[in-house]
């Protein structure tokens, strides 16, 4: 019996009368099966009770892997004393939908950074997919002061909370319209084995920023069980209060949820920022001095009581490090430029790079390239001759076909809908698909695949509010001034990554 529990460890879950038959399957394969005699069934099911206890052998079998998993000793806790000590980072469906362009609803993905030693939730994401760059985009957020938005209550302000705002407004100017979220530089980040948080890119990111990465072991959630903790407590204090809320899994789902009222991605993240502040002033249980045992603290007044301590240094998040968290990729810089994913980047700044070596001998002479997935209008080349470092901002060549930014999804669904077709057929696939997705149903006799709208809302939830230029067009036709009315030219706005895009207003 107890080799037949321990048989459904990594086994789908299977009901007690299997467990029981497998155990009468192991007994026959056993030489003395005849001198031994079977109990009756209820003695079986009896002796099951006794040998699965704690096992959930027929339960969960997420809960039977991670029981299974844990060390047969007793527990070990490495004590966080300073806020950024240690943290810890997961990502997870957010159990609401959302109504993305279109009219499309779908779900999307929580990435959530909690600290230890404050148990202040740093910073949090949501996106339709994570990918590397959004959890770099987290360590970003977690060192930047939260802004007040309009509508937020005058009660959620830095200045209102218990956090020594103004001796810190001595060290940070930027806290001055801040909100009541604490500022935590990570110093050790605990992550599980998810593709995202050991990508290449999220490895460069913590080393650039000074951040040491603790991936824990394989199926061992429960090492990092603050941040599990602390998405469950998101699901039970803001998701199901948030109209679109599925449940947790299918069979609590209601009836007709896409049809209802659902916020928009940048609604709902706003809301979550503004919940996060609300959760800095909620008392928490893990959060109590041994001298007054009986009190909860909440994460501001632990951090602030920290803060006495292990004090605060300002760390200023310029627009190089923002390109620097992007992920990167190394390739020659050729006489037409660089190709990547059949797209074609130059700039008259690239001349005196072409068909040189970068100076990177680690790389075989290759440039340093990183570039934005949400959008591919541009890339960053880095040149290391100069000093001090360089970006050289580099533009798609056939950005003038297209009128918005978009990221690799949709190119990648663009070249699905022209095998074997040029750049410039694949440019204008492109701009047809967010051009048919803007127009709606209505006023196409066709619909677009549920596919091909589905990619078109993603993409526009995850482009960001910024336009992009439009390189001249060659030779301009002459016309007669007498008979051309000269009009007004109101230039596009162009996002600067390196004019610090984390500003707000």
């Amino acid at each position: 019996m107890q080799q037949a529990i321990d048989e459904t460890a990594e086994a789908s879950s299977k009901t007690i009368g299997f467990v029981v038959w497998r155990a009468t399957q192991i007994l026959a394969s056993r030489e003395d099966a005849e001198n031994i005699e079977v109990p009756s069934q209820r003695t079986l099911y009896r002796l099951f009770d006794r040998l699965a206890t704690g096992t959930h052998a027929t339960g969960s079998a997420t809960t039977r892997r991670s029981v299974n998993a844990r060390s047969a000793g007793p527990f070990g806790e490495v004590p966080a004393c300073a806020p950024g000590e240690w943290m810890q980072i997961d990502s997870t469906p957010l159990d609401v939908l959302v109504r993305l362009d279109d009219g499309i609803a779908e779900k999307v993905e929580l990435t959530a950074m909690i600290d230890l030693a404050t148990r202040s939730l740093a910073a949090a994401v949501l996106r339709p997919t994570t990918k590397a760059a959004d959890a770099s985009a987290l360590l970003a957020r977690s060192i930047t002061p939260e802004t007040m938005r309009p509508g937020w209550p005058e009660a959620l302000r830095m200045s209102r909370s218990v956090l020594p705002h103004r001796r810190l407004m001595a060290l940070d100017e930027r806290l001055e319209h801040a909100a009541g979220r604490p500022v935590i530089v990570p110093d050790t980040i605990v992550c599980d084995h998810g593709k995202v948080f050991i990508s290449n890119n999220f490895r460069a990111s913590c080393r650039y920023l000074g951040i040491s990465l603790q991936p824990t072991h394989k199926a061992s959630p429960f090492e990092k069980g603050a941040i599990e903790k602390t998405l469950g407590s998101v699901a039970t204090l803001f998701a199901q209060f948030v109209a679109g809320y599925t449940g947790r899994s299918v069979d609590r789902r209601g009836r007709g949820l896409e049809h209802g009222p659902l916020w928009s991605l940048p609604e709902l993240q706003g809301l979550l920022d503004e919940w996060i502040v609300i959760w800095q002033n909620r008392p928490h249980d893990a959060l109590r001095d041994p001298d007054s045992p009986k009190r909860a603290f909440t994460p501001n007044e632990k951090y602030a009581m920290l803060l006495e301590s292990c004090g605060y240094v300002p760390a200023p998040f310029r627009g190089e490090d923002y390109v620097e968290l992007l992920p990167e990729r190394w390739q020659a810089i050729n006489s037409y430029g660089i190709r990547i994913n059949h797209r074609t980047y130059d700039d008259a700044e690239l001349t005196p790079l072409r068909r040189q070596h970068s100076g990177v001998a680690e790389k075989k002479g290759l440039w340093e390239i990183h570039y934005d997935p949400y959008d591919v209008s541009r890339v960053w080349v880095r040149d290391r001759r100069t000093d001090p470092v360089r970006w050289i901002t580099v533009f798609w060549k056939h950005l003038h076909r297209v009128g918005v930014p978009f990221g690799e999804m949709a190119w990648d669904h663009a070249r699905d809908q022209v095998p074997g077709g040029t750049e410039d057929q694949i440019a204008d696939a492109a701009a047809d698909l967010l051009r048919r997705a803007h127009d709606g149903p209505a006023e196409r006799k066709g619909r677009a695949s549920k596919r091909s709208r589905r990619v078109a809302a993603r993409t526009r939830a995850t482009t960001p509010d910024r336009a992009a230029p439009d390189p001249p067009a060659p030779g301009p036709v002459q016309e007669d001034p007498a008979e051309t009315e000269a009009a007004k030219v109101i230039p596009l706005g162009l996002f600067d990554p390196l004019a610090n895009p984390w500003r707000r207003p």
